[in-house]
């Protein structure tokens, strides 16, 4: 994860227990599919998505098992719809 992905502005809960952070200043966002807290010292493998395919960068990060602990979204105002980062906007 990088170090701008560590400072977010704002955050959001879904109910189904996922969570989002946007850095409108990094443009970047991190949707953390385990809890939080779990990801530090977790993240075994980063998958890094084809970037020609889908214009931009996508980061899946997984556990030692194989499990997807986040994604983290390059240029996430690309690739996320506006009204949605709105509401993570500090």
């Amino acid at each position: 994860m990088t170090e701008a992905m560590r400072h977010y502005a704002v955050h959001m809960n879904f109910e189904a227990g996922l969570k989002i952070r946007y850095d409108a200043d990094a443009n970047a966002a991190y949707v953390y599919v385990a809890a939080e807290g779990t990801l530090a010292g977790n993240i075994a493998k980063t998958y890094l998505c084809d970037t020609r395919e889908i214009n931009g960068m996508i980061n899946l990060d997984f556990d030692d098992d194989g499990r997807l602990l986040g994604v983290e979204i390059m240029d996430a105002r690309s690739k996320l719809p506006l009204e949605v980062l709105k509401q993570f906007e500090g």
